[in-house]
């Protein structure tokens, strides 16, 4: 099923790792085939990776994006997530990391990005900090 999006003037967004910026104007681009594709509100920079929940946030993106490099990247995830699942107590949200590593280890990045955007509204919960920009429709 292909995906239609619609961008704004401007609006960046990444296909399997490459950085494309839309023109001046609105535009709509449809992918007939399988891509990984993230609008640039759901992409994280390197420098932008400053909690623990960015740092579980990141590694995924990176697999999702960049087939070539997944051992790394899962290498830091697994360490970021079990520094974060030692850290916290409350249940949903143990549960929420299980789930995300469940879709981790079954290669579905895409839902596991979905499901890490939810940690990041928690930890702007618990640490009180401003709203992401990132979205749980990630």
């Amino acid at each position: 099923m292909p995906l239609k999006l619609s961008l704004k003037p401007g609006e960046k967004f990444a296909i399997n790792g490459a950085v494309i910026i839309n023109g001046d104007r609105r535009g709509t681009l449809v992918v007939q085939n399988h891509a990984s594709i993230l609008r640039e509100r759901d992409i994280l920079q390197p420098e932008e990776v400053t909690s623990p929940a960015k740092h579980i946030y990141f590694p995924i993106m990176m697999m999702y994006l960049d087939e070539t490099g997944h051992q790394a990247y899962y290498q830091d995830f697994a360490r970021r997530m079990t520094e974060f699942m030692d850290a916290v107590s409350k249940p949903e949200v143990l549960l929420l990391c299980v789930e995300i590593s469940r879709e981790i280890a079954s290669h579905r990045y895409y839902a596991a990005l979905r499901l890490c955007a939810r940690l990041l509204e928690f930890e702007q919960e618990i640490l009180g900090n401003e709203p992401e920009r990132l979205s749980a429709n990630a």
